[in-house]
């Protein structure tokens, strides 16, 4: 069967490095824009997902943790009073215009915590260069390495410059740890205050650590029954709140889903023709196939056999390209990965185009009488 197929795929060159051609390209946007997807909802839930807490508790109506409101700073002594509260730590979210020694200014977003525990960040493996240490010293901040492009210099610990009309030192430098629409800078609870001109009173958010062997949905339910005004959420159910509330309100999610649902109608039309083509062209040898004994099951068989070797052929190229772009792309700050599941889930989407496709020539060949082969 396989070798049958391989004949077919070599009798037109041409037609088979057209539907190869058509598989790559569609597997190829799909792959993009699922990585740029990736990229940006990554950047959507940074601020949550790169804390080490296992509760946030804010403000009733937050549903995003890009724009907290603000609570009162005594929610953090109630918080610590629920069983299986290990700690809970304030922090502040905030913004600012930082203005860098060559004149460039630009808007950074600061996120403030409890210095050392440094609860909303950034984490230690976060740090390329400096220390939790560093950033708690007078007047320091974080910066990440991939923000160098926008302050059109390197961030790099000890540079000085003003957040707000006050000085500020680079006391760290983060690895890729940014933010969804800003540049994010982490120092201490009392440092965002006064660069944000924060009131003492009011805190963005408390987060939570639990003690061990107790269950992070209970204790947040716990929470949001004692106490009033507030609501806590696990870590991860925040984080899809905010990735589900940014897509829903910026149109990502719709722009997104509709280049890769193009992709694959194209895909479906360049592959299904270019096949449908190819089987005209070889009607006689599919006919004769027929003359000789062969049934609708074999010649099926035969059609899909190909379609199948020309997805794995196509996903193969297209995979490589994929990869050099992401490496390409790399360097500028645009840093996703493709899980095993992502992986799957492209070569499936490859192989489903490529039957889906064969339908055409499906059609024709089945329905051809073997006697047509003998015919002027």
């Amino acid at each position: 069967m396989l070798r049958t197929a391989f004949r077919f795929i070599r009798y037109d060159k041409a037609k088979s490095i057209g539907v190869v051609i058509g598989i790559v390209i569609s597997t190829f946007l799909i792959g993009q824009q699922v990585g740029i997807a990736t990229f940006l909802t990554g950047l959507m839930s940074t601020l949550v997902d790169n804390s080490d807490g296992d509760i946030w508790v804010v403000d009733a109506k937050t549903r995003d943790a890009n724009s907290l409101g603000k609570i009162d700073v005594r929610i953090i002594r109630e918080v610590r009073s629920i069983e299986g509260v290990a700690s809970a730590y304030g922090m502040v979210l905030t913004n600012g215009s930082a203005v860098f020694p060559n004149g460039k200014s630009v808007p950074v977003t600061l996120i403030g915590s409890e210095a050392p525990a440094f609860a909303a960040g950034p984490r230690p493996d976060k740090l390329l260069e400096g220390s939790l240490t560093g950033l708690a010293s007078e007047a320091a901040v974080s910066a990440d390495f991939y923000d160098a492009s926008v302050y059109d210099m390197s961030p790099e610990i000890g540079l000085q410059f003003e957040i707000n009309g006050k000085r500020a030192v680079i006391g760290a430098q983060t690895n890729n740890l940014r933010g969804f629409g800003g540049n994010t800078m982490y120092t201490t609870l009392e440092r965002a205050r006064y660069f944000g001109n924060g009131n003492e009173t009011e805190i963005s958010a408390v987060i939570v650590r639990i003690l061990p062997g107790y269950i992070p949905g209970s204790v947040r339910d716990e929470i949001n029954r004692h106490i009033f005004g507030i609501r806590a959420w696990t870590r991860q159910d925040l984080s899809r709140s905010t990735v589900n509330y940014v897509l829903g309100s910026t149109g990502i999610g719709v722009s997104t889903g509709t280049l890769v649902v193009f992709a694959i109608i194209s895909g479906f039309f360049i592959i299904g023709l270019t096949m449908y083509s190819s089987a005209l062209d070889r009607i006689r040898d599919y006919g004769t196939l027929k003359a000789i004994g062969a049934n609708n099951s074999y010649i099926r068989r035969l059609i899909l056999a190909q379609a199948a070797i020309f997805a794995i052929t196509g996903f193969v190229i297209a995979y490589a390209l994929l990869e050099g772009f992401r490496l390409g792309v790399r360097s500028t700050g645009l840093i996703f990965n493709f899980s095993w599941a992502v992986k799957l889930a492209i070569f499936g989407v490859t192989l489903f185009i490529a039957l889906f496709g064969a339908v055409f020539a499906l059609r024709r060949i089945t329905s051809l009488e073997p006697a047509a082969v003998f015919r002027g």
